[in-house]
């Protein structure tokens, strides 16, 4: 394990007290309180991704590269090679796709997914990935925004993908994937083994520009509705450089005895699941078994049959692990680190799945957002062990820095420890901005520091922490509430299995908490308790006095964030009927 060393800025500080037990290489100026990351910079080639991530292919060509943990196809890292490249040459040759153009990838978790998306990038195109439950309305939508000139999808989401098209009065190519053998292509579908599977005598292309945009996933940013976020080749081999530091250790070297084994359940569509997940799990040789959504049965089924070593998930994942019948230890016996990300994961919850696991499993978080490729920070199993900061997301990443500034301060000056603001970010993983929307992008920064929307501290250690969404900060009478930091006192509370909070309006507090429950099967939660409850453990602005609820289940995305803005709007249409 790699030395962590403290966080300290290039400018000047001799009287730094450095974090015990940690090395100091940099200094950090306490007058600036501009974070710099403690870890030494990574070198960045100016290559495209698919030079990147080929030149990492080609040592591990006879591994299994993905694998279907519902049906069992497989592809070797050979595969993906030949595969992808041939489908390149397939795209530009086939259906005459030019330097820049876009293809959307409308796919759940699949092997095939590598295969699609360095097939597109090799051909000179530029990705953008759609969710595959979105309406065919919601994806026409994107491909209109995009200015999409084909679909890649599997043959069971044929129909809602070629309705799109007709949306747009227009006939997009709309390559299919077989998820089962028995499956019979409908009619206007192009067979994706046609294009993967045969090689075509047609002249190779230049790779891109470092520069160039390659990526473009959609997120709605601090504000508004989903742009489409440019991320060039430079900023997602930029951050799977950053992920790779040798002081960042997460994946064991990939060897002729060993393998580390990856189960993918966030959705590769979404930057996490896209850059970390896929792009970067196999710039290291990893296996990874796809699942294509995430039911209990079959999260399980890979757990035993795979025994994974790590676990990419989000919060929900974690409790679910943490706190379901189903899961025994035993299950977890083969995994070394469980990596959260997408959303805060309390302390508390955190420990409640070390106690499920029953052995030394490390819980480590990292945070980003889709704006910087992903990842901004992450904590280490080291860093984690000599500090013990159980719910912190950790330290910036190399060639990262941040700062934390007032919400209300539009001058950028950074706060010190412990004072909670929005979280701003410099990095060579900062998009580009948003597509054809010059005034979002320039909203989006403050004096070249990309603003994230989130709220955040760090302690005097310089390890950071985050409290909540900007946009869903609930107001009562001046005071400033985090949703999460209630969600989490709840989910504590005898016979809760979810909860989340959201702001409503009240006549005398402007804004009170209102509290959504899920209670464990077969038992109930007693209200009046868990009200009784709150006036021990906050301060009273932070009691629920917009009420409690209790529901079946708690809206969320993709990622596994919170749809409070849904509860929201269902909140206020209920009170007008």
């Amino acid at each position: 394990m790699s030395v962590i060393r403290t966080i300290l800025s290039a400018r000047f500080s001799k009287s730094v007290k450095p974090l015990i037990g940690l090395n100091v290489v940099k200094k950090l100026s306490t007058s600036s309180n501009i974070i710099d990351s403690s870890f030494p910079d990574v070198s960045i080639p100016q290559i495209s991704i698919p030079e990147f991530i080929y030149s990492k292919c080609e040592k591990y060509e006879n591994l299994i590269a993905a694998e279907c943990g519902i049906t069992g196809r497989k592809y070797t890292y050979r595969d993906i090679l030949r595969k992808s490249k041939n489908l390149a040459k397939a795209l530009r040759k086939k259906l005459n796709l030019k330097e820049g153009d876009v293809v959307a990838l409308l796919l759940p978790n699949v092997p095939e997914f590598p295969i699609a998306a360095l097939g597109v990038l090799h051909a000179g195109l530029v990705v953008t990935t759609l969710n595959p439950i979105y309406t065919s309305e919601e994806i026409s939508r994107q491909l209109t925004d995009s200015s999409a000139k084909a679909i890649i999808t599997l043959i069971d989401l044929y129909e809602v993908a070629s309705n799109s098209s007709k949306l747009l009065n227009k006939a997009l190519p709309i390559l299919s994937i077989k998820s089962s053998q028995t499956q019979s292509f409908p009619r206007g579908a192009i067979d994706f083994r046609e294009f993967t599977d045969n090689s075509i005598d047609y002249p190779e292309i230049q790779p891109r520009n470092a520069q160039d945009v390659a990526f473009l996933p959609y997120s709605s940013g601090t504000t508004g509705l989903p742009k489409g976020v440019e991320l060039t080749n430079y900023n997602i081999v930029a951050n799977i450089c950053q992920n790779s530091s040798p002081h960042l250790p997460i994946i064991e070297e990939t060897t002729s005895t060993h393998q580390d084994v990856i189960p993918v359940v966030l959705p590769m569509f979404h930057i996490y699941g896209f850059s970390v997940n896929t792009l970067f799990m196999l710039s290291k040789g990893t296996k990874l078994v796809t699942l294509p959504r995430f039911t209990p049965d079959d999260f399980v089924s890979v757990l035993r049959n795979h025994k994974p070593h790590i676990l990419f998930i989000v919060p929900p994942i974690v409790l679910f692990l943490s706190a379901h019948p189903m899961v025994k230890s035993e299950d977890l016996h083969s995994v070394r680190i469980a990596f959260s990300g997408a959303a805060p994961l309390g302390a508390l919850d955190e420990q409640r799945f070390v106690e499920k696991a029953g052995k030394s499993v490390s819980v480590l978080q990292g945070y980003g957002l889709t704006e910087t490729s992903p990842t901004v920070t992450a904590i280490t199993v080291q860093l984690k062990a000599e500090k013990n900061v159980y719910g912190s997301i950790g330290l910036p990443i190399p060639n990262t820095s941040v700062k934390v500034v007032s919400i209300d301060d539009h001058t950028g000056t950074p706060l010190g420890p412990n004072s909670t603001g929005e979280l701003l970010v410099k990095g060579p993983q900062v998009m580009k901005g948003y597509l054809n929307r010059p005034e979002d992008t320039k909203n989006t920064f403050l004096d070249g520091w990309l603003r994230t929307g989130d709220m955040a501290y760090y302690n005097e250690d310089r390890v950071f922490f985050i409290t909540d969404r900007l946009k869903e900060l609930i107001k009562v009478k001046g005071f400033q509430v985090a949703p999460a930091e209630l969600e989490e006192i709840i989910r504590d509370f005898p016979n809760v299995e979810d909860a989340a909070v959201i702001g409503v309006s009240h006549p005398t507090q402007g804004e009170a908490p209102r509290a959504y429950i899920v209670p464990k099967k077969n038992t109930n939660v007693n209200t009046k308790d868990l009200e009784e409850y709150f006036k021990n453990k906050v301060a009273h602005y932070k009691h629920l006095k917009g009420g409690i609820a209790i529901v079946d289940s708690i809206p969320k995305n993709a990622s596994g964030k919170i749809m409070r803005r849904q509860l929201k709007l269902e909140f206020e249409a209920s009170n007008k009927r």
